[in-house]
């Protein structure tokens, strides 16, 4: 695998983007191409990373209004969905989507842990007239098959879960494209995580080549879950104040997950807060 720093790869070639921040803040931002003229997007960031986002999208594709073949949504936190939510809202005449994948809790279910993201899912809730027709439930077990890419979900939400409630709903799920495999995990917590190695410890599907560190790389999964998908690259979609461990509060544990890493004896992690990446797959 080729990896391009600080710049974009062309369209037309399977490649994944890893954006950083515009403003060094916590942003969950991936954009991937395709050899037959693919575009997909996972998640975005928060609606501040709209103009940056939408400048490298068309950057990216080539094309002055982007079509977006699907868009995956991996759970309600601004951090992750406000980018599409504000473009689907007031910019919809700079890009076309084709389809928008996310399974999200209800709004009640939510309020009961974390109101940010109940707030989310009212936005979440005021925008979906606008891309209804386009709009599907991706649900574990789904397989997503887009141009020559295959997504695999290996965990939507469980409402059985009653902790850590809108990152253990992330949706996980498995690329492959060009020969290559990616593990994308959103914010997934230490329950999920396990549920995950529950279901699929054995089957295969966990390896893989590229792995999107969970939570930014720190709070997220536990180490025997990165231990099962052993991949090559870590993505880390992290800011320097928390691959640092400096939120001013000391709750952070990205340090902690570093050295699992660093352990693990993986040498290539490609952090966001570095600025633009490109793999080619």
């Amino acid at each position: 695998m080729r990896v391009l720093r600080n710049t974009h790869c062309t369209a037309g070639v399977n490649a994944l983007h890893m954006l950083p921040s515009s403003s060094d803040t916590i942003c969950n931002s991936f954009i991937i191409t395709t050899q037959n003229g693919g575009l997909i997007v996972i998640d975005g960031g928060f609606r501040t990373e709209t103009p940056y986002f939408l400048q490298s999208l068309k950057l990216i594709s080539g094309e002055n209004k982007p079509h977006v073949d699907a868009w995956f949504l991996s759970h309600p936190h601004d951090d992750h969905v406000s980018v599409f939510f504000d473009m689907i809202e007031n910019r919809r005449e700079e890009f076309d989507v084709g389809t928008v994948y996310f399974n999200f809790p209800s709004r009640q279910y939510l309020a009961a842990e974390d109101l940010s993201s109940a707030g989310t899912m009212d936005w979440f809730y005021r925008v979906l007239p606008l891309f209804a027709d386009r709009a599907r439930i991706a649900s574990e077990g789904d397989v997503i098959n887009l141009r020559c890419a295959r997504f695999r979900v290996l965990h939507s939400q469980n409402c059985a879960v009653k902790v850590n409630r809108p990152n253990n709903a992330s949706l996980v799920f498995r690329m492959e494209l060009g020969g290559k495999s990616v593990m994308f995990t959103g914010d997934c917590g230490v329950e999920s995580g396990k549920e995950i190695l529950d279901r699929y410890s054995g089957s295969g599907l966990l390896k893989c080549d590229i792995c999107q560190m969970a939570h930014h790389g720190q709070n997220g999964c536990d180490r025997d879950f990165y231990e099962a998908v052993s991949p090559e690259i870590c993505l880390w979609p992290t800011p320097s104040w928390v691959w640092s461990n400096c939120d001013g509060r000391g709750n952070l544990k990205t340090l902690e997950v570093r050295d699992w890493i660093e352990e693990m004896g993986i040498k290539q992690n490609l952090v966001s807060k570095d600025g633009p990446v490109c793999i080619y797959l």
